[in-house]
């Protein structure tokens, strides 16, 4: 691997280079065990910890109860009392006590005192250590496990507190090549338990993964545990799993989980790194496990495929598929967290957390922890949070709509970053100035990182720089966010107004130079145009020529780059449009053109519908749309073209006691969920079709599940569907050659 001073940076990566931390956890009442890896070895040390909370008022020093130390901190910023406890006792003793005398929680941003909940980030903020330092991610020791269950005849869903539901297999995967299934058929559910106990303490995984792990893997075993009576002593110093209820945040997404913790190990959840890489890629029909091994290719031609239904079955008549079937879940599992866990592994190099919580703090919550640890070895008063301000967003606009041929796409590389680097604008309460260095630094390493990984053979090191610099580039674009949010010491609301209104400014300074070069602008997005060129402008060097024109009249640091020239683009509404490249490749984006919350079959009519039109097929609209209600009427489309899938925003009981109070109307997925006898919580999909006859049904009155469904008794609302179509077609009939608005 080539040398990089990337590490090297102290205010990135933390100032302590200790190697081979794979995890860290309090002992004693003011002590941490580090765990720590050389190779395959895994050793111990118990190190010293001396917890601490800040104060803003000189006078809530005196109340606080017990033995403590006290530094004042430089600088004229509020927190400036740093307050240190001989044992993390004493320091919730004095939360306690300030939580009472103040009348404000640990939680509010305005409390006069800053309390941090977690006793590891505290000692990883102090001590400037961070995990796998120097630890290459092939040495992390992760072991995948997946479980299949049984059913009770006359339920759909298996339930571990049913007692005659069970556990009928558990597949394990190690990175060392380790694979194994525990068979029910072999040993009874208790003594699987144990077993499944047993090879965790013998393999010593630093990780633990699954695929819907905590809401359901975890969960059942849990539960299936305290019916036997069995110990699952999984922590590397022998002790149970801590269990918690918990939730986290992707995007608008708010999931609710079952949080297990594990002393010494982490618990790793491929379902959030799944959403977690489909809130920029939006290309995911589903988060389920099978759905998208296929999708990355990482489903084995030969996998054994068993439906959920029949997975009793295989257990009683063909139990060697049925491992077969565990086992390739597992492998799949393992596979897909290699794949989507990379960056967050190295994320844990730099931000002062453990790695499980990583996966589960927002960018601003870690940007913000930075800062927090740097200020602190500096011994630098802390900002108070100034509390979330209004402000103007980004421009965004669309010019033309419909088919556009010959099609330029320009854009600012990295736009609010630029602005802050270049102008210098910084947080009013970054005393030690290290917002903009940072920043700076991050875009140097990213454009370093992404020149090595296009120099490098493929293997380790390029997707070692593939992955770095794909982290560097999210936290440089989550400045700008920070800047923004109301819970973080150094935001500052009204420096991302400055920023976004001088991104507004570069942009209409950019429209009215293309204008006036005789390009037509179609549409754009905050920090990018797609343009018509200039008659006699049709290839890419010569469109590379212009926007490099464009360029040099921007303020020096503000960099254009042509990022794409398309035969066609469709144009709907802002941040909707679809583009047609010069290979035939369509790309799709915006939620109005493939929301996921459409149906399959709408998404496919649509996604053909836009094909034709950039390939000035418009006219073959209106056969595609009676072609396709044919097909519903004659039952040709697959039932799961036809289901919705929705994800519960909050809990079904929730939900019923809105209805209840008429504070909301009922809707299908959840009158599904409280039917099902299941135990659903917010985060969790439905899948669902509509029955009854007639376009008008009531969809709640009128909808099964996915899995209730019956090939040989179909029972779909043809009509529903049709209707839903035609209604679909209507939408864009505007935007459609004349003669295929007849219908």
């Amino acid at each position: 691997m080539a040398s990089l001073a990337f590490e090297k940076n102290e205010v990135l990566f933390g100032i302590d280079s200790t190697p081979g931390i794979v995890a860290v956890e309090p002992v004693g009442a003011a002590g941490m065990r580090l765990f720590r890896r050389d190779g395959p070895r895994l050793f111990s040390e118990d190190v010293p910890f001396t917890p601490f909370l800040l104060l803003e008022d000189e006078r809530d020093v005196a109340s606080i109860p017990g033995d403590f130390e006290i530094e004042i901190l430089s600088g004229s910023n509020p927190y400036a009392y740093l307050v240190w406890f001989h044992s993390w006792p004493d320091c919730l003793k004095a939360r306690d006590h300030l939580r009472k005398a103040t009348g404000q929680l640990p939680s509010s941003p305005q409390a006069p005192y800053v309390f941090l909940s977690d006793p590891v980030h505290q000692f990883l903020l102090l001590s400037g250590k961070t995990l796998f330092k120097g630890l290459p991610y092939g040495e992390l020791h992760r072991l995948a496990i997946d479980i299949e269950t049984g059913c009770t005849p006359g339920f759909e869903f298996s339930n571990a507190e049913r007692p005659g539901d069970r556990i009928l297999s558990i597949a394990l995967a190690d990175s060392r090549g380790h694979e194994e299934v525990l068979f029910g058929g072999d040993m009874g559910e208790r003594e699987m338990l144990e077993a499944l106990g047993e090879r965790i303490r013998l393999l010593d995984p630093d990780v633990i993964e699954g695929h819907n792990l905590f809401n359901f893997d975890l969960e059942y075993i849990l539960a299936r545990a305290r019916m036997h009576r069995a110990s699952l002593r999984w922590g590397r110093d022998g002790s149970e799993p801590r269990v918690r209820r918990s939730r986290f945040t992707v995007a608008e997404r708010v999931i609710d989980f079952t949080r297990v913790d594990l002393f010494g190990r982490h618990v790793v959840d491929t379902l959030f790194l799944l959403q977690y890489y489909d809130v920029t890629a939006r290309e995911l029909e589903s988060y389920g496990l099978k759905s998208a091994a296929i999708h990355f290719g990482l489903s084995a031609e030969d996998r054994t495929t068993i439906d959920g239904g029949q997975i009793q079955s295989a257990f009683e008549n063909d139990p060697e598929s049925l491992k077969k079937y565990n086992l390739d879940d597992a492998r799949e599992t393992l596979a897909l967290s290699e794949l989507l866990g990379y960056s967050f592994f190295l994320q844990a190099r730099i931000f002062p957390f453990g790695y499980q919580n990583i996966f589960l703090r927002g960018n601003a919550t870690k940007i913000n922890a930075l800062f927090l640890r740097e200020y602190l070895r500096r011994r630098a008063s802390i900002p108070k949070p100034e509390g979330k301000g209004d402000y103007e967003g980004g421009y965004t606009d669309v010019f033309v709509q419909g088919v556009v041929k010959n099609v330029v796409h320009c854009d600012v590389a990295s736009l609010y970053p630029s602005i802050m680097l270049t102008f210098e604008l910084k947080p009013k309460g970054d005393a030690l100035s290290i917002f903009l260095p940072l920043l700076s630094t991050l875009r140097s390493f990213r454009l370093e990182a992404k020149k090595l990984a296009l120099a490098s053979v493929p293997g380790h090191d390029r997707d070692y720089y593939q992955a770095l610099q794909q982290t560097f580039k999210v936290l440089i674009n989550s400045f700008y966010g920070y800047l923004g949010t109301e819970l973080h010491h150094f935001a500052d609301p009204s420096l991302a107004a400055e920023v976004t209104r001088r991104g507004r400014e570069i942009i209409r300074n950019m429209l009215e130079w293309l204008r006036q070069a005789g390009a037509m602008p179609v549409e754009l997005d905050t920090d990018g145009i797609y343009f018509v060129p200039p008659p006699g402008i049709q290839d890419a060097s010569s469109a590379a020529e212009l926007v490099a024109s464009l360029a040099q009249s921007l303020p020096r640091g503000i960099e254009v780059e042509m990022t794409g020239l398309y035969r066609a683009m469709f144009s709907y509404k802002r941040k909707n449009y679809a583009l047609l490249d010069g290979s035939g490749h369509v790309t799709i984006k915006g939620s109005g053109l493939r929301s996921r919350g459409m149906e399959k079959y709408l998404r496919d009519f649509l996604s053909e519908m836009i094909r034709l039109l950039l390939e000035g097929r418009g006219h073959e609209v209106e056969g595609l749309l009676h072609e396709t209600l044919a097909r519903l009427e004659r039952r040709e489309i697959p039932i799961e073209d036809l289901v919705k899938t929705e994800s519960l925003t909050e809990s079904p009981e929730l939900y019923r006691q809105k209805v209840a109070s008429r504070r909301r109307n009922r809707a299908a997925a959840y009158e599904l969920a409280l039917a099902s006898g299941r135990e659903y919580r917010a985060g969790d999909q439905v899948s669902y079709y509509v029955t009854g006859s007639g376009k008008k049904v009531k969809v709640f009155e009128n909808c099964r599940l996915l899995s209730a469904y019956n090939p040989l008794e179909p029972d779909a609302n043809a009509a529903y569907y049709q209707a839903k179509l035609v209604e679909l077609h209507k939408k864009f009939a505007e935007l459609l050659p004349s003669d295929t608005k007849s219908f």
